[in-house]
């Protein structure tokens, strides 16, 4: 099985929390509702586990929270053939730790991604997997945010986890001065974007509607 995937021993890893209305998307609540929310929260799941396993760059394991039990993550392991696991305790920044270690611990590189980075394509999860295997040992993709939407280890760095202010604007900043300390190498991908506020939700029609205009090859529709 290994053989079918160019970098058979690397790991994406997609973070995804149970679509509960008033539980995911609260900041688009106000525009959508709360079960408007959950359900665009749900196709943007959908679309990044699409997109990760037809890529066919490695395995995709979906990490679950707060279980896996939740009747969504069953039909996504049904549909899309993925592996389930569970995030754990803590905040944002130890539970992926927690999964990067994971994979690291089994042999793996990791690459470990939201599941609403809507910017992210094949072409840079691909770039992602390829300067891990080149030898930096780690690779971050910024958001315009001040975020990030991707990051990937050669070795485990629980650093680089540690004191961040989760879902600010500093978390990049912060991240940079973490990895400056622990004297790692990496490397970072263009700018991305997630959906998290009403102006991300434009953006992504804004986008959506240029695409299909241009007669690109657009990405699914979420919206």
């Amino acid at each position: 099985m290994s053989d079918l995937y160019p970098f058979p021993n690397a790991r994406l890893l997609i973070f995804a929390k149970a679509p509960v209305p008033g539980q995911v998307k609260t900041r688009l609540a106000g525009r959508l509702g709360a079960c408007g929310a959950a359900n665009l929260y749900k196709k943007l799941l959908r679309r990044t586990l699409a997109l990760a396993v037809s890529a066919r760059l490695c395995p995709v394991e979906l990490w679950c929270a707060p279980e896996t039990r939740h009747g969504f993550f069953a039909i996504c392991r049904r549909e899309y053939g993925v592996r389930l696991r569970r995030q754990g305790a803590g905040d944002l920044g130890q539970r992926m730790h927690h999964a990067l270690s994971r994979a690291l611990a089994e042999g793996h590189h990791a690459v470990l991604l939201g599941g609403d980075c809507i910017s992210l394509g094949a072409a840079e999860l691909g770039e992602a997997l390829r300067q891990l295997a080149a030898g930096p040992e780690a690779v971050l993709g910024p958001a315009s945010d001040g975020g990030y939407v991707l990051v990937g280890l050669r070795r485990p760095c629980s650093r680089m986890f540690q004191g961040i202010v989760w879902g600010t604007a500093t978390v990049m900043a912060a991240t940079h001065r973490r990895l400056h300390r622990t004297g790692m190498q990496w490397a970072e991908l263009p700018m991305g974007w997630d959906v998290d506020v009403p102006a991300d939700l434009r953006r992504l029609r804004r986008t959506q509607a240029e695409e299909a205009v241009s007669c690109a090859s657009p990405k699914d529709s979420v919206v």
